[in-house]
């Protein structure tokens, strides 16, 4: 057995929780047998990854089934040709294979992209959160466990993954409440994505902390000396700020480290909410506090179930400090979130009181029925769930949380959809405002309607804030304005279908419309504008299909041309547009025609070029020993699309046009290389527009790049400075196939 899962199992019988040791074990023996032969790149066992990912589970607080697919997570994925979900089912039960499958990446659903991909899995993560809260437990644990063991994978993949923890999965740990997993996400993931930013804040807290440190243990004993004198018992604990908190502060909103005031902190814990209060006014006996910096997250907790009460006060030598008092019920929430449910199968463990706290996760896939765009899910995803609050009072005193910036309307829809959709004023503090006022923390907002409210307006979608509130006015148009979304989506489509061509009838529109709408999974062209018209789709994504579309009307209107007719179809009248579009280069000895660079040979000025007459886009120019030059000029049909070409004083170029170069480098695999190009290249004020690594052969790697160039010469002089660097062992023009 390996060490790791026997020291799980230890763990697992010291706790004072009841776990079904005979499952996990015989999971933990399925999951090695599946595993068997597997390694990772940092050249362990595979089964070592699920049996740490078991681990935090386990000291998360979570059950003996949550455990088991901590386990089992990777085996439906890695080893699909060995097991599936109905073999987990019979084998560890229901609970267990649909927790794995919450955790099983969407590899079976069919997108456009990647960017699309993703959104997919977020979509699907979200969704088995709404089944079963533990799918996002076990996968933020999982994440963690990646992200200590994320030296072992290649630099541009530690940016990757480490840029995904910091925007999707920190954030989701700490709307959840597990400060614990959240603060390591932050820490690791900074490490990666500013290494050097990392280490100055890590020195500046070794040198404060090696200065000042022991004053914390004095201030723990002056307080717990005042509590104990009036019979208050209580725990103290002292801690650091984190790396990347004191980062954010420093970086994100321009601080000198001296200017931080909570660098240390007391958490005080006591028995009971009263205590909470008294304690406050003891600390404060003890220690002068800072006007302005006390917060009371016990009357008005925080979304993610945070409560305490939090001042800042001045110790005796002087130093600043932040001084948390809670209750041990508040602190396990403050740690866990709402796993402190599972950790202490309490009464408030029921299901109804979880879906309540739950209820965001929810609301955002609501919001996602009612737009097909993944930019707008984004959009929602990272505002509602992610977002800085601002807390605000209904009349009868409920608090209300909403992302900061978020207008009157969306307190109004946040509320309830009728309230907003018969909304027709608000007051703030009993003043009269405006409706896309934009409240402040702790502002009692009251919303006026009228029953004969016509309903919202659309230019409400582009004052409000949170994807709710835009989620349900769009249910209300879609709902009640069918005809009339259609109408406006038909506008909006015309209206660009005209931008690009003129002549075009509204029969042809609709025929472009059919095409697309049937491609996106819409079933006709109304249902295609009342889409647009409600807002669900956003007309800017649809232009390159539309432009498509257009283009072969264009084409089957006019017939086939010859290459003389292209040709002069492509001559440019307009000399500010000659300038814009020639590209410098003459065709066939006269200037002025619109030209395009081939992306399969990126031609510079020096180099010896050809034309080629292309139908509907111009002259398409090449290196003159292009390999498709080279096999095209076999074609027939071909012969009389090719026209001379040369560059238009070649001197005058190398001072103006800058120019796409493709680079391939082969280097030696290791820390720095790409950070040393990237500053060689800067040096040189030459600008990078593209660039990608992959692996070579032994250990090497392979970076393409694409530069802006002037001429052949400024190409030959960034080469010749590329080769001088360390580790580079060849530098070529273009990249390999």
């Amino acid at each position: 057995m390996y060490e790791g899962m026997k020291e799980l199992l230890k763990y697992l019988e010291s706790s004072d929780r009841n776990f079904d040791i005979n499952k996990i074990t015989e999971a933990y023996n399925y999951a090695d047998q599946l595993h068997e032969g597997q390694m990772r790149l940092s050249g362990e066992p595979y089964i070592s990854h699920p049996v740490a990912v078991a681990r935090i589970v386990a000291e998360l607080g979570l059950d003996t089934d949550s455990i088991c697919a901590a386990l089992l997570h990777d085996t439906v994925e890695d080893c699909a040709d060995k097991t599936n979900l109905e073999t987990l089912a019979k084998m560890f039960g229901k609970e267990v294979a649909l927790l794995v499958d919450g955790l099983t990446k969407i590899i079976q659903v069919q997108v456009a992209d990647k960017e699309e991909a993703h959104i997919e899995n977020i979509r699907k993560m979200l969704l088995a959160m709404t089944k079963d809260i533990r799918v996002i437990f076990i996968k933020l644990c999982d994440r963690l466990h990646n992200m200590r063991t994320l030296s072992a994978k290649k630099e541009d993949r530690q940016r990757a993954i480490a840029l995904e923890t910091m925007y999707i999965y920190a954030p989701l740990a700490h709307r959840l409440g597990i400060q614990r997993i959240k603060q390591e996400l932050e820490n690791l993931s900074l490490f990666y994505l500013d290494n050097v930013g990392y280490q100055e804040v890590q020195e500046e807290i070794d040198k404060k902390f090696g200065r000042s440190g022991d004053f914390i243990k004095e201030a723990k004993a002056l307080i717990a000396e005042k509590l104990a004198e009036n019979n208050i018992s209580c725990r103290i604990e002292g801690r650091v700020k984190s790396v990347y908190s004191l980062y954010r502060k420093m970086y994100s909103q321009n601080k000198a480290f001296d200017e931080i005031y909570d660098f240390y902190a007391l958490r005080v814990i006591v028995e009971t909410e009263l205590e909470c209060y008294t304690a406050l006014g003891y600390v404060h006996e003890v220690f002068k506090s800072i006007p302005g910096r006390f917060k009371d997250y016990i009357s008005t907790p925080k979304p993610n179930l945070y409560r305490s009460l939090h001042t800042t006060v001045i110790g005796h030598s002087g130093i600043p400090f932040e001084v948390q008092i809670r209750t041990v019920q508040m602190h396990e929430e403050a740690e866990y979130g709402i796993a402190a449910h599972w950790k202490y199968k309490s009464g408030d463990k029921s299901k109804a009181n979880i879906d309540e706290k739950l209820r965001w996760i929810s609301q955002l896939l609501e919001s996602d029925e009612n737009t097909r765009d993944p930019d707008e899910f984004i959009h929602s995803f990272k505002t509602d769930i992610f977002h800085d609050e601002t807390f605000v009072f209904t009349p009868k005193g409920d608090v209300i949380s909403l992302p900061l910036g978020s207008t009157a309307i969306d307190f109004a829809y946040a509320i309830h959809s009728a309230v907003g959709n018969k909304m027709v004023g608000a007051k703030i503090n009993g003043v009269i405002v405006p409706i896309d006022r934009v409240p402040n923390n702790g502002d009692i907002i009251e919303i006026i309607t009228s029953a004969s409210s016509k309903g919202p307006s659309r230019d409400w979608l582009k004052i409000v804030k949170t994807g709710q509130a835009r989620s349900k006015i769009r249910q209300w148009f879609k709902k009640e304005s069918r005809a009339e979304n259609i109408e406006v989506g038909r506008a909006e489509v015309e209206r660009e279908c005209r931008r690009i061509y003129k002549a075009i009838t509204d029969e042809q529109i609709d025929e472009i419309v059919t095409v697309i709408a049937k491609k996106v999974s819409i079933n006709n062209a109304d249902d295609f504008y009342n889409t647009i018209g409600f807002g669900g789709l956003s007309i800017t994504r649809f232009l390159p299909k539309i432009k498509e579309e257009i283009e072969k009307l264009k084409a089957a209107d006019e017939g086939p041309l010859t290459a003389e007719e292209e040709l002069a179809r492509v001559k440019l009248t307009n000399v500010s547009k000659r300038m814009r579009n020639s590209g410098g280069v003459i065709i066939d000895g006269d200037s002025g025609y619109q030209v395009k660079f081939a992306k399969c040979c990126n031609p510079l000025p020096g180099d010896r070029i050809v034309g080629f007459v292309t139908r509907g886009f111009g002259v398409s120019v090449h290196k003159g020993d292009c390999p498709n030059v080279i096999a095209s000029r076999g074609n027939e049909e071909n012969l009389g699309r090719w026209v001379r070409a040369e560059w238009e004083q070649v001197e005058s170029s190398s001072q103006g046009a800058v120019y796409e170069a493709m680079i391939q480098i082969i280097a030696e695999d290791g820390i720095g290389v790409l950070a040393a190009i990237s500053m060689a290249l800067a040096d040189m004020k030459v600008s990078i527009s593209q660039i990608n690594t992959q692996p070579g052969k032994d250990r090497d790697m392979a970076i393409n790049i694409v530069v802006g160039c002037r001429n052949v010469s400024h190409y030959d002089s960034i080469v010749a400075r590329l080769r001088s660097l360390p580790k580079i062992l060849s530098v070529r023009r273009g990249f390999m196939n």
